[in-house]
């Protein structure tokens, strides 16, 4: 009999581990409470982006100066909850010292780049495989600026993108008048990433790479993994609300909620949630051909399935604190600005808001590797912005990893013990 591998959470990247663990012969139980791709999971509400050039870590020099700001500005693009700063602040700590230096910020740079490049046709091949090969386009991705001064300001991430890579065009006002000929025009430079791509609904995408998995074999179970059964350090069982399902390996793909399931398989890991927003206009009026970026604004904004979405902000306030739709609303009045054809007395129930847990580690880079108590159960959390791109690959690596194979990756960066 083939191992049994149980799949902790249906995530993009659990549901991408399970096509590619059963591709490699596993028997394969995918374990997770709620509906895939449901409104519940990060998976549903991200920015759709496929972005190969996500390289750049959250923090960079210098951010440490804004650390007030950010405790006293609660609508801020990031803010911190006073009431829970005592909590996060050993994490907020490691954050910023991670970029402290644009050396820290271009390793990095180097680690995540094999993790997420050529995602945009991992993804489609993916999709093709599940029968929903439309939900990912391959048009590139347009960062858009002010001036070519404000481009200019970010000159050192675009250099350290470089180094590792990525490539780019640089549009002028007319050129980006052609491309997205909707958008406001204080909008006069912009920076096109062709190799990018995007997914225009990502939690039926998620749902249907479950289907997909189920239909070739797996078992999906309604049930929350609780720890492990550990014996002379092999892995016997999955523990759950619901009793134990017995396995040979385990993946803990739970995202934000994956550091009570480390700690149980030998790893403290310091992961936090970076609570993130959409708003979803129905009915557009525009309709723009590119995913987009603006500077100002510090969020995606992407035509998908059910309307035109803008996605974004950083709440650190944890996993329990009620959302604050105020910083929905500041993404819709934003999208509202991008574009003068959008009406500016939109009805609310034409606008969809939505807020998700995003799974932090503090470096920027996720946990990906085997738990020390056991090599039976493997760490494939925390991805941070990245967790829709770089979910293909992180598929492929953890079925390497079950399988006892070199990952095509290197995977050392990412070890789930950094922080020990």
């Amino acid at each position: 009999m083939s191992r049994h591998v149980v799949v902790i959470g249906a995530g993009i990247v659990g549901a991408c581990t399970a096509v590619e663990a059963l591709r490699r012969g596993f028997r394969v139980t995918i374990l997770d409470p709620a509906d895939p791709g449901g409104e519940q999971a990060a998976s549903y509400g991200n920015g759709c982006w496929l972005s190969p050039m996500s390289v750049i870590p959250p923090a960079v020099p210098g951010l440490w100066k804004k650390l007030p700001k950010f405790l006293s500005d609660p609508l801020g693009p990031l803010a911190i909850r006073w009431s829970y700063f005592p909590r996060v602040a050993p994490w907020l700590l490691r954050y910023l010292a991670a970029g402290w230096t644009w050396e820290k910020v271009e390793e990095a740079a180097r680690a995540l780049r094999p993790l997420v490049v050529d995602a945009p046709a991992l993804h489609k091949a993916l999709a093709e495989e599940a029968g929903v090969g439309h939900l990912i386009e391959r048009r590139g991705l347009i960062y858009i600026y002010p001036t070519r001064a404000d481009f200019e300001a970010e000159a050192k991430a675009w250099e350290i993108r470089h180094k590792v890579g990525v490539r780019w065009l640089e549009l002028d006002a007319d050129e980006l008048r052609q491309r997205e000929p909707e958008l406001d025009r204080r909008y006069t430079f912009g920076v096109m990433v062709e190799e990018g791509g995007h997914c225009t609904d990502p939690g039926a995408y998620t749902a249907a790479l479950v289907a997909h998995a189920v239909g070739q074999g797996a078992t999906h179970r309604r049930a929350r993994a609780t720890g492990f059964a550990i014996e002379g350090g092999r892995l016997r069982a999955v523990r759950t609300d619901q009793g134990d399902v017995a396995a040979d390996a385990a993946v803990i793909a739970a995202g934000a909620f994956a550091r009570p399931l480390a700690a149980a398989a030998g790893d403290a890991v310091p992961l936090e949630t970076e609570r993130g927003y959409h708003a979803e206009l129905s009915a557009p009026e525009v309709s723009p051909r590119h995913g987009l970026m603006p500077s100002d604004g510090k969020m995606s904004i992407m035509r998908t399935e059910n309307g035109l979405r803008c996605a974004g902000q950083v709440e650190i306030a944890g996993l329990d604190a009620a959302p604050n739709w105020q910083r929905s609303a500041i993404l819709r009045d934003h999208l509202l600005r991008c574009f003068p054809g959008l009406p500016r007395d939109l009805p609310a129930d034409r606008v969809k808001v939505w807020m998700g847990h995003r799974p932090s580690m503090p470096d920027g880079k996720p946990c990906l590797g085997p738990a020390s108590a056991t090599p039976d159960v493997v760490h494939a959390f925390g991805h941070g912005h990245t967790g829709l791109v770089a979910g293909a690959r992180t598929g492929r690596v953890v079925a390497s990893l079950l399988a006892g194979e070199a990952p095509e990756i290197p995977v050392a960066p990412f070890d789930p013990r950094r922080f020990a």
